[in-house]
């Protein structure tokens, strides 16, 4: 397993510029490849897509390229990845569409841990249909959310759980296999927002039993825009507004309007970079991507223990993130000090750990955090040792202050 975080890193142009990233859960910064993607894409003939021009040959390799990609990230039949604005669009639109077939008496569970991409479509759709929302609770103290907050809020009548795979806010990862195993148990469908997991944890769709499942190829190197993947089977099923002359077929009938074809293409380049995290791996683009955040995972470990030790052990220091299973991302409160203060100290010494509840506003307020949140720190494929160094050197400054 080899991880060379000095090449790594100069792959990366924005990493000229001096600052310390630690804002990876928010979006990450670009690789060359995935620059060079999207300006390749949109250097060649390009029209909408066909089989006859250069140009619409071009936009339907790459669609087609972005979809196997996708795939082969999370574990998943190329036949049921749906491209659209983000994951929040996605969502959205799947909630519509389910919520047409609620009634009064269904339920919905959401929980206190989602970002509220995963909480407000749930709760909205279920609020016009007359279904109710049932809310699971985790536990403030460790930051865990179990089974038995799921089991305890199910009923023969829930129609959906929508849950988080990684807290974008202080890195849970609950048991969502487990978790989705008690949706179909109760006859419902599982809901997975995995737009944090994603970029830390190689996803297998079939494993952990999603029935649907969306990320955000920004949160894990590549452009802004989302994805939803599903089995096809279940997808047939689904019957979206859309326009009459556009496909009915899955999964176009889902993707409103003409895709952003530059954009899919720096999404294949992001998972061909991913594959190649491990520069010793080989086999397949899966079998690479299993090597690769095997190596990562290893990587971003060593970093996350450095600073729940060294942060722990600053004056003042309270860290929300204790859940035993968790991505390096890491929320912290202070004695005497606004984390707002913070974050602006820090920006002044180009390092960017922003401040907030970053919509995950349940979550928060569940802390006893209420609408301020804490100051979040982040790793992504590019922090190092020396980023680390910097962080803790400057927050040990503004904690003496």
């Amino acid at each position: 397993m080899t991880y060379d975080i000095a090449s790594l890193r100069s792959r990366f142009p924005a990493l000229a510029a001096g600052t310390v990233h630690f804002d990876g859960p928010g979006g990450t910064q670009t690789p060359e490849p995935v620059i060079d993607a999207i300006a390749e894409a949109l250097a060649r003939p390009l029209s909408n897509r066909g089989r006859y021009s250069l140009g619409e040959r071009n936009a339907d390799a790459i669609v087609t390229g972005a979809r196997q990609a996708m795939g082969d990230l999370l574990g998943a039949d190329p036949a049921g990845i749906v491209f659209g604005r983000s994951a929040t669009q996605l969502t959205y639109d799947v909630a519509r569409t389910l919520a047409a077939s609620w009634a009064p008496g269904d339920e919905v569970v959401v929980t206190r841990l989602d970002h509220d991409a995963n909480v407000r479509p749930w709760v909205q759709a279920a609020e016009r249909a007359g279904a109710t929302v049932r809310w699971a609770g985790f536990d403030p103290a460790t930051g865990e959310l179990t089974t038995d907050d799921i089991r305890a809020v199910l009923s023969d009548r829930t129609r959906l759980v929508a849950v988080t795979a990684a807290s974008n806010l202080i890195g849970t990862r609950p048991p969502i296999a487990e978790i989705c195993r008690l949706a179909h148990d109760a006859g419902a469908l599982a809901h997975v927002d995995g737009v944090h997991y994603t970029a830390h944890t190689l996803v297998d769709l079939p494993a952990l039993g999603a029935d649907l499942f969306v990320c955000s190829p920004y949160k894990f190197l590549g452009p802004h825009h989302g994805v939803l993947a599903a089995p096809p089977a279940l997808l047939e099923t689904l019957h979206p507004d859309k326009l009459l002359p556009s496909s009915d077929a899955v999964p176009e009938r889902f993707e409103l309007g003409t895709l952003p074809y530059e954009l899919l293409a720096g999404t294949h380049a992001a998972v061909d970079f991913l594959a190649g995290l491990d520069t010793s791996a080989a086999g397949t683009r899966r079998e690479r991507l299993v090597a690769s955040f095997a190596a990562l995972e290893a990587h971003e470990a060593t970093l996350r223990t450095r600073l729940d030790k060294e942060l722990a052990a600053l004056p003042g220091v309270t860290i929300h993130s204790r859940a035993a299973d968790r991505t390096p991302t890491l929320l912290l409160t202070f004695e005497h000090h606004d984390t707002t203060d913070a974050y602006r100290f820090l920006a002044a010494r180009d390092i960017h750990a922003p401040a907030g509840t970053f919509y995950a506003i349940e979550t928060s307020r569940h802390l006893g955090l209420g609408d301020t949140g804490g100051l979040r720190i982040g790793l992504a494929p590019y922090n190092d040792q020396g980023d680390v160094d910097r962080l803790l050197a400057a927050l040990a400054e503004f904690l003496g202050k």
